[in-house]
């Protein structure tokens, strides 16, 4: 009883942190995404959000329109090349540019667009 108690306690105390309560919901408000085809295969995509819990957030949501953009102009893979983040006043914007491609192309840093467009879409994140 008393280990049962203990397990209760700690994973009460789990969401707290030293000075704040229960971290609140995830409840992230996207805002949109334009897209830019730079030159064939290389496209960007700006991004904007509010509630994003950090950077990763808002990299996300251009992953997912990234994997979209992919399927809708009939390729199956893309490549990061980079994406900026910042954030003034609450509001998230990102600005990712990935190159789009029918085979999976070179680099550590490729998604498969159906799966990862599938995640997004079992997670709830907007795409193109």
């Amino acid at each position: 009883m008393a280990l049962i108690s203990a397990l209760a306690l700690a994973s009460g105390l789990s969401a707290c942190t030293d000075d704040e309560g229960p971290a609140a919901p995830f409840a992230p408000v996207y805002g949109g995404i334009e897209t830019r085809l730079l030159d064939g295969d290389l496209v960007q995509f700006d991004v904007a959000m509010r509630g994003a819990r950090g950077p990763g957030d808002v990299e996300d949501y251009a992953q997912c329109a990234a994997a979209q953009y992919a399927l809708i102009r009939g390729y199956g893979f893309a490549r990061h090349l980079r994406t900026n983040v910042y954030e003034e006043g609450g509001l998230w914007r990102g600005d990712a540019v990935y190159t789009i491609s029918a085979a999976l192309p070179r680099g550590l840093r490729t998604i498969d667009a159906e799966v990862v467009a599938a995640a997004c879409a079992e997670n709830g994140i907007p795409m193109v």
